[in-house]
């Protein structure tokens, strides 16, 4: 089954960048940062019960970690999962509106 995992454990934080700014203005679409073993479902519940909306459609993206290197020593950053949020024609996450 499922992890049993908060609303406010799903969705870490809200990413800002050019893109998700452009995606929210054109398509209402927002862009989070959320728990690596959160599903689709988890993700629309949380976004709908914290913000207060009706989600349309939600799609992932895994993001690998990235080499890193301090001298000889070789890493990786952590990864990353990024869910793409659509919400119904109208509504507006709060957050977002600066």
């Amino acid at each position: 089954m499922g992890l049993n995992l908060s609303i406010y454990d799903i969705i870490k934080k809200p990413v800002i960048t050019e893109k998700s700014t452009y995606l929210r203005e054109k398509y209402n679409q927002y862009v989070f940062y959320v728990h690596p073993k959160a599903n689709k479902i988890q993700i629309k519940e949380a976004v709908e019960k914290l913000f207060n909306v009706k989600v349309e459609k939600v799609n992932i993206v895994k993001l690998k970690g990235k080499l890193r290197r301090r001298g000889f020593n070789v890493g990786r950053t952590p990864q990353r999962k990024k869910a793409i949020v659509k919400v119904k024609e109208g509504q507006k996450i709060k957050i977002f509106e600066a």
